[in-house]
């Protein structure tokens, strides 16, 4: 419909392609870029030595497919880095500090129990797109991004705490530390899980931003045998107020098994939380009074810790499903194909539930317990994504909940935004 954000799907042969997803989708206001492996686009193989020369084939494919779509990578939010090593981060940030020499996004860093094609390193960003998506109309392209830090919470050389950009805030990962000390809290999992809960909440609090404007959390757990003790100590967090505890308010939520986080961290915390206010120069009409619209639907799996889609503005965040069967509540019989199909089926029944269709999704992430299983899965994808539009994201991790083999989340395009206060 005219006047509407499109969804936009661009690749360069200067960075690797992949027939199963784009590898930038551009929608509104940002830019969802596939994770990046340590592959030459020349020759499509990983490129000699260790991992410092993968992280700069990652960083010099972010590069490639961002230079390719008229940006740079000072216009980047969020970057993301797996490891296989947890020891390598060392040698990944002297490669990261060449790229952003002044200018520092938002940062999450975890090792993983393994990487396509046995990379060491992956690497993935979130990139502003101040032009927009409406086609033949850009929209507000000297939009500026927000970049805040506070004492009261964690400080670091090599990220920023939160970067806003148009509609949203996105926060670096926050891990257990005290941010007087810069240490480790002592405590297990249950005072690490509040601490990394309160350093979100002392950043939202520096810009003004109440707790319940969080829209997804990704938790990243050593051991995933502790969620139960996670999720006691969540649920004393969320929700945060009267109108949300009223409502019944989550985020949506993913919860990761990491091999190993920084600093031996038990749990790392990351959050992404809508800003209503926007980033100038919006006009004020445009931006005041958005609200939060969260959904739920019979159709798929529900949990009671976290909301099955949440949208605002011109994004709806999903939850990551499980291959559960909604009817039963318990995994669908077989493999990883029939597994990854019941993950998709249920992303598909969420956002039909409000009005949208697999054609809005621009990104994917799964996360797979054996990374032997990828052709199974990509079948069973092909299936849902002909077109290889969305952009994606895929991770070894050696646990998830239930036992599954697969676990899938999705951002998924809002074409009609969410309406203002009444």
């Amino acid at each position: 419909m005219s006047g509407d954000n499109a969804v936009l799907a661009r690749n360069t042969e200067d960075a690797p392609k992949s027939p199963l997803h784009s590898q930038t989708v551009a929608f509104s206001h940002y830019n969802n870029l596939s994770a990046q492996l340590p592959v030459d686009p020349k020759t499509g193989s990983l490129v000699d030595g260790g991992v410092r020369e993968q992280a700069t084939q990652c960083f010099e494919n972010i590069k490639a497919i961002v230079d390719s779509i008229g940006h740079s990578l000072s216009d980047v939010v969020r970057i993301t880095v797996f490891v296989r090593n947890i020891e390598d981060i060392d040698v990944v940030d002297e490669v990261y500090r060449t790229y952003f020499p002044t200018y520092v996004p938002t940062r999450t860093s975890v090792a993983v129990a393994d990487l396509p094609l046995g990379a060491s390193v992956q690497i993935e960003a979130l990139l502003s797109n101040g032009e927009g998506t409406i086609p033949n109309e850009p929209q507000a392209g000297d939009l500026i991004k927000y970049v805040n830090n506070t004492a009261e919470a964690p400080l670091s050389a090599l990220h920023s705490q939160t970067v806003a950009f148009s509609h949203y805030n996105n926060l670096s990962a926050q891990l257990p530390v005290d941010p007087k000390s810069g240490q480790l809290i002592v405590g297990g999992v249950r005072e690490q899980t509040a601490q990394c809960l309160k350093n979100v909440k002392a950043i939202l609090a520096s810009i003004d931003v109440p707790f319940d404007d969080i829209v997804k959390i990704t938790v990243f757990l050593k051991d995933l045998s502790d969620i139960e003790v996670v999720n006691e100590v969540y649920s004393m967090f969320f929700p945060d107020s009267a109108i949300a505890r009223a409502v019944g308010y989550v985020p949506a939520r993913t919860v990761v098994e990491a091999a190993a986080l920084p600093m031996h961290a038990l749990v790392q915390i990351e959050a992404v939380v809508s800003h209503g206010d926007g980033t100038p120069p919006q006009a004020v009409e445009d931006r005041h009074g958005l609200i939060v619209e969260a959904n739920n639907t019979d159709a798929a799996p529900r949990n009671p810790l976290s909301t099955q889609t949440v949208a605002f503005s011109h994004y709806n965040n999903i939850s990551a499903q499980l291959p559960l069967d909604p009817a039963t509540g318990e995994l669908v019989a077989g493999g990883a194909k029939e597994q990854a199909a019941q993950c998709l089926q249920n992303i598909k029944a969420i956002v039909e539930s409000v009005g949208h269709s697999l054609d809005d999704v621009v990104k994917v992430n799964v996360f797979l317990r054996d990374l032997d299983d990828a052709e199974a899965v990509d079948e069973a994808y092909a299936a849902f994504f002909p077109g290889g539009v969305p952009a994606r994201r895929t991770v070894g991790v050696s646990a998830l909940p239930l036992d599954a083999l697969i676990q899938i989340d999705a951002i998924v395009a809002n074409a009609e935004g969410t309406p203002p206060i009444a």
